[in-house]
């Protein structure tokens, strides 16, 4: 178990920081008129545990705030991994 969150850890952190990355570049391009990043690259970013780093990008850009269905779609993906998280930690008490 200890080796998994030795893995997972920093693996977590890398794939946050890159989604906070992408979600600035998309705000860029956004205000530049260039062409963007597919909304499903963002969301796969989130979907893989980017979720944190989607949050706070949005919170910090204020980018895709008021997007639909892009908004639900992110609420639901932490939705789920809230869940998962949850059950993991109730199965592992049982």
């Amino acid at each position: 178990m200890l080796n998994l969150l030795l893995f997972a850890i920093p693996g977590l952190i890398l794939v946050n920081f890159w989604t906070i990355l992408r979600f600035w570049q998309d705000k860029q391009r956004a205000l530049s008129g260039e062409r963007r990043i597919p909304e499903a690259d963002l969301l796969g970013l989130a979907l893989i545990g980017g979720s944190p780093g989607a949050l706070l990008a949005r919170k910090w850009f204020r980018h895709k705030t008021r997007k639909e269905p892009f908004s639900t779609q992110l609420f639901v993906i932490v939705g789920t991994q809230i869940s998962l998280m949850f059950g993991l930690i109730v199965y592992r008490l049982i």
